[in-house]
């Protein structure tokens, strides 16, 4: 009888990125036959706990020294690093053999810096791919995965049968639109819009509530697969540049992507698309990309990536 292998998978952050690991996670299970494990940050863990392709899921705080003993222990045969800095760089000798995630750092650097677009738009997932291809796994091409359980369930008898939803958070000032114009495009809508968001989004939550008749604010209330939930039983998710966003692609559900500071080229829009998925976006605006990840201002000071975003591009056909 052949050895099952044991395989580590590293991805310490954010949401999206650990939701775009998911195909590689799901090939490395089903192509190897191994037993996978998982390491990532503990504000992360529920994002793969429901997760039938993962068999053990490891979190750190800060410093992988918290599990390292114990990750030594678990004799890996394969490390495949999906974070790929010095950090999970420590974890190259706790296997038989290490693959990294090869981050494209330069071409995004010119892409952001010149505005020579040398990534091909080539998207992260299938970077992720390419860590893995030369151990013979394949892209299976279906899609990301989200796993919701029993307990991520909520009453929704609190919002109307039918309505959308709204993430109207982001990690940085440039990825998201200002205030008034998600009022805009929520006054401009017929249904119920429920907001969803942290609890740093509640205050903007509450002031776009109180200028509009039909939207609900839940930011900040509910945990990251509660707020999955109520998008899957949504008609259609509006969303910055977020973690949710690619939620909502592993969900199947229908998006309107909203790009700012960042850009689709980068590689992060949702994954295998909806067939009715918007990307909107200020399209040749020679200051964007202003970063990878979002700035907390706009370095030029004119916000026009998403000033001049028209409210009117999130109208139902």
């Amino acid at each position: 009888m052949s050895k099952t292998l044991k395989i580590l998978v590293v991805r310490f952050s954010s949401i999206g990125d650990i939701v775009l690991t998911t195909p590689v996670v799901r090939a490395l299970k089903k192509q190897l036959n191994a037993e996978v494990h998982f390491l990532t940050k503990s504000s992360f863990t529920s994002l793969l706990i429901n997760n039938p392709y993962v068999d053990v899921v490891y979190q750190i705080d800060k410093s992988v020294n918290e599990v390292s003993s114990d990750l030594k222990n678990e004799k890996y045969d394969l490390v495949v690093d999906l974070h790929s800095n010095l950090r999970s760089a420590k974890l190259r000798n706790i296997g038989k053999k290490y693959v990294k995630y090869n981050k494209d750092t330069f071409k995004k650097f010119l892409f952001v810096k010149f505005s020579i677009d040398r990534l091909k738009s080539k998207h992260t997932v299938e970077r992720y791919f390419d860590t893995v291809e030369k151990i013979g796994v394949k892209n299976d091409n279906e899609g990301l995965d989200f796993f919701l359980s029993k307990k991520d369930e909520i009453d929704l008898t609190v919002f109307p049968k039918s309505y959308i939803t709204f993430a109207i958070g982001g990690m940085h000032f440039t990825k998201k639109l200002p205030t008034e114009k998600i009022i805009s495009i929520c006054q401009k809508r017929n249904e119920t819009a429920v907001l969803i968001g942290g609890p740093e989004d509640f205050e903007t939550g509450k002031i776009i509530e109180n200028n509009c008749d039909n939207v609900i604010n839940t930011c900040g209330k509910y945990n990251i697969n509660e707020s999955a939930f109520i998008v899957n039983n949504s008609d259609l998710l509006i969303t910055h540049d977020t973690g949710m966003m690619h939620i909502a692609a592993a969900l199947g559900k229908e998006i309107f992507s909203i790009f700012g500071g960042t850009h689709p080229n980068l590689g992060f829009t949702p994954y295998m698309p909806n067939s009715e998925n918007r990307i909107i976006q200020i399209e040749n605006l020679d200051c964007r990309p202003c970063h990878r990840y979002g700035k907390s201002k706009c370095p030029k000071g004119h916000f026009k990536c998403m000033q001049e975003i028209d409210e009117n591009n999130f109208l139902s056909e």
